[in-house]
């Protein structure tokens, strides 16, 4: 093995080499896989060409990879032809290297314990580049230098190397994912109520939907007015509060039917959210809270209320114009710190992009970049996210103003993107817009009779509203009829349990 010895000590001239590396245990890995290719099976699964240090041991390595894909033979007698050109092999001895590589048969032995090594040492030298870069990015003092993004490009940066060194990826048996669905059945039984995934605090939702399930990207839409935030807001607290309930029963948090929540409010702030909740629990107004307009017991309700939520776990990013790409790295960074169990986003439309310009395409291409981006990370954490959507004004144009997917505002991905896709509809909002004129005597009787029907239909939908699942990816779609309490911002399971049923998803 003298040219390897050649190799590392040529190497070793350059400061570079004060990285973490391992010139013998490449060389003999790749002496190995030429003996044995059926090596290759298993560490051909995580280790890559860029792991070797050496770069002439990577192309090796790949040479060999490629020839063992195509079902032919790899050693040194195959590969000599690919390397015929090489100027780096010529230096350490030309093809006959090839030979010296395979030289000790007991590396065989071994082999999986140098690819073990050659990784580990390459997710080193990854985390001293994002050091380094960080380094050289905080020593930039040009105007355009922005602090805060450098810190959200290299969490972003870290976590894609935390990402390498993560649990290797291999396929599940019939068996072992039939085991998963029946643990998953376990958990919806003992729960009651059909809950298998984070409950979003509404029975009929979470009988159709099963919760909120791991991984899924969950739109939740409407037009102004109609309350998406509120919904949101309430299914976050839902979970919050169970998973307190849940902690207090002793249930496990990998079995407990609510979860530490994160909620992005690029809207509102931190504030006026918390005071929505608080008003929404304690039943006093958040005008009330706002204008200090309370009556004693009033103010006696709000404040217990807010010590009785002290511990929630619901944390609050309210930072404004955030890119998809800050908000993941937030993100993780909060699952990593606080172990959130769901994420709401409100609202994606907020959210920017990579891309740059204004353009109708380059919209539609950023919200597209957004929705990918939020399904992406509901599977990197393995939580629900939740994105409040806007939808588009083709809704106002039509006689009737239930939602359809095809009106998911500025891109088709969204609905492409989404496991289930939720509208709020409140017909009140849109009768109390036309309401007639009130009658008074002496006005002729159809003024009387438009505003007798007009208060006939009203009584019959007032407080009351529709949440339509207009995509479930796991089940049926269909209607749920809902309770909306306007003063506090608070939807609740309407006494009338009709459901309404659409079809088969």
């Amino acid at each position: 093995m003298a040219e390897v010895v050649r190799i590392a000590e040529s190497a070793s001239e350059t400061p570079i080499q004060t990285l973490p590396h391992n010139i013998e245990a490449e060389a003999a890995l790749l002496g190995a896989l030429m003996i044995d290719n059926r090596l290759v099976e298993d560490i051909g699964l995580k280790l890559k060409a860029h792991h070797f240090f050496e770069p002439l041991h990577g192309r090796i390595y790949e040479a060999i990879l490629k020839l063992t894909d195509s079902n032919r033979v790899a050693n040194p007698v195959t590969l000599r032809p690919l390397f015929d050109g090489d100027e780096n092999i010529k230096e350490v001895g030309g093809a006959a290297y090839l030979a010296q590589l395979t030289g000790s048969g007991a590396a065989v032995i071994g082999a999986r314990d140098f690819a073990g090594q050659i990784y580990d040492l390459a997710l080193l030298r990854s985390l001293i580049g994002v050091g380094r870069d960080l380094v050289e990015g905080a020593l930039d003092t040009s105007e355009d230098v922005a602090p805060l993004a450098q810190i959200e490009r290299a969490e972003t940066e870290l976590y894609k190397v935390a990402e390498q060194g993560g649990a290797e990826g291999r396929a599940k048996t019939f068996g072992e994912a039939a085991l998963d669905s029946i643990r998953n059945a376990e958990a919806a039984l003992n729960r009651g109520g059909g809950l298998t995934g984070i409950t979003s605090g509404f029975t009929g939702l979470n009988s159709r939907i099963g919760g909120l399930q791991r991984s899924d990207l969950i739109i939740v839409a409407g037009r102004p007015g109609m309350g998406k935030t509120a919904l949101a807001t309430n299914m976050a607290f839902a979970a919050a509060e169970r998973f307190l309930q849940d902690q207090a029963d002793g249930i496990e948090a990998s079995r407990a039917a609510g979860a530490p929540i994160a909620i992005f409010s690029l809207e509102m702030s931190a504030e006026q959210l918390v005071t929505r909740v608080l008003s929404e629990q304690s039943q006093v107004t958040a005008e009330q809270i706002r204008t200090g307009n309370l009556a004693r017991q009033e103010f006696a309700n709000f404040a217990r209320t807010a010590d009785r939520l002290h511990s929630l776990p619901f944390y609050i990013d309210d930072t404004p114009g955030l890119t998809i790409a800050a908000l993941r790295a937030r993100a993780r960074r909060l699952k990593r710190q606080k172990g959130i169990g769901l994420v709401v986003v409100d609202y994606l439309q907020l959210l920017s992009g990579s891309g740059k310009g204004s353009s109708a395409d380059n919209r539609v291409q950023e919200i597209s970049e957004i929705s990918r981006g939020l399904k992406q990370l509901a599977k990197e954490l393995d939580v629900p996210v939740i994105g409040v959507s806007q939808l588009s004004r083709a809704v106002e144009q039509r006689e009737d103003k239930r939602p359809q997917l095809s009106d998911l505002r500025e891109s088709g991905s969204i609905e492409q993107d989404a496991d289930i896709v939720l509208f709020v509809y409140r017909e009140e909002y849109y009768l109390k817009a036309h309401e007639p004129k009130h009658p008074i005597p002496g006005d002729p009787v159809e003024v009387f009779t438009a505003f007798e029907e007009w208060e006939s239909k009203h009584r019959q939908v007032a407080g009351m509203a529709e949440l339509i699942v207009a995509k479930n990816r796991h089940g049926g779609t269909g209607k749920e009829r809902l309770r909306f309490e306007g003063r506090f911002t608070k939807f609740s399971d309407s006494a009338d349990e009709e459901r309404l049923p659409e079809e088969r998803g």
